[in-house]
Formats: structure tokens, C-alpha cells, sequence
């Protein structure tokens, strides 16, 4: 390498240039550097996976004619009080069913609307949760949730 009026320019052979580097069409070495490591990312879920519950969640609502929403994180102190607060905020709330989740607390919460809680009795949705938490006990999120989705889907029934 060379350099003139504080300007690096490259001289030599390309195909021996250090990894992340490029000759720019000026001539000048133009060099990549990683000063930090990447994390690993703090998603649970890869894109695929997130497709996977995004489609869930759409045939779920299109076939029982019902809301159905997850949430996954930190449901704080009061997880009961919590998801409901959360199921509150969905828009048509008396036809939702809210899925709760906080893994870090152990916590799995089921609500449901009034109108949703007519086709999707307490029984079905006990029946749901305790799928999901043998799933999870197993070390399967996705799996869990996924099952539970589709268990409360069949429990709710078609659209009327």
C-alpha cells in the first residue's frame, strides 16, 4: 500500500487483499472492520417460526369468526391482572381470546370475551393450556403455542 497527501491508495495484488476489504474505483483500499461481536439474537423465535404463528392467528380468527391474540413477555406481578388489562386493549375485546405468556416467570394466562367465552368454555381452554404446558416444560415454545392455538380454534368451532 501506498499512500500520497494522506489519501491510502492500493497497490498490489487484489486477490490478496485482507478479508471485508475492497479497492475502490479510485483506487483506494477500502477496509471493513468489526469492532464489536454480533449477539445472538434475543428473539425466541426465528422469521419462520413468527410466520408460522402470524399464519396461525389468521385462520384461527377467519374460521371460529373470533379474535385471537398472543403476547409473550413479562406480565409483571400480577399476571392474572395483566393479561386481562391486555385483552382489554384488543379492539372487539368481548370476541377475543388473548394468550399470555411470560416464560420467565412460568406464567400462561387464557382470557377471553364475553362472547368468545360462550363457544370457548373454561374446560376447552384448560384443556389448551395444559398442552401448551407440557410443551413448554419440554423446552418448546413455538410448539406450545402453536398447539394452543389450534387446540382453542377446534374448542371454539366454526364461525356460526
Amino acid at each position: 500500500m501506498a499512500s500520497g497527501s494522506g489519501v491510502a491508495v492500493f497497490e498490489g495484488n487484489e486477490d490478496e487483499l485482507p478479508e471485508g476489504s475492497v479497492v475502490t474505483s479510485s483506487g483506494r483500499l477500502s477496509t471493513a472492520e468489526q469492532f464489536v461481536e454480533p449477539k445472538l439474537s434475543d428473539q425466541p423465535f426465528t422469521p419462520v417460526q413468527l410466520t408460522r404463528l402470524d399464519d396461525a392467528l389468521t385462520l384461527t380468527s377467519r374460521e371460529t369468526g373470533l379474535r385471537f391474540a398472543l403476547y409473550l413477555g413479562d406480565l409483571g406481578a400480577d399476571a392474572r391482572k395483566s393479561a386481562v388489562d391486555l385483552h382489554g386493549r384488543i379492539e372487539g375485546f368481548d370476541e377475543a381470546v388473548l394468550v399470555a405468556v411470560s416464560p420467565e416467570q412460568r406464567q400462561l394466562e387464557i382470557v377471553t370475551g364475553a362472547e368468545a367465552k360462550v363457544r370457548l368454555p373454561d374446560r376447552g381452554a384448560k384443556l389448551a393450556l395444559m398442552s401448551m404446558v407440557a410443551s413448554f416444560k419440554e423446552g418448546d415454545l413455538f410448539g406450545g403455542m402453536l398447539s394452543g392455538l389450534r387446540m382453542l380454534a377446534d374448542q371454539a368451532g366454526n364461525r356460526p
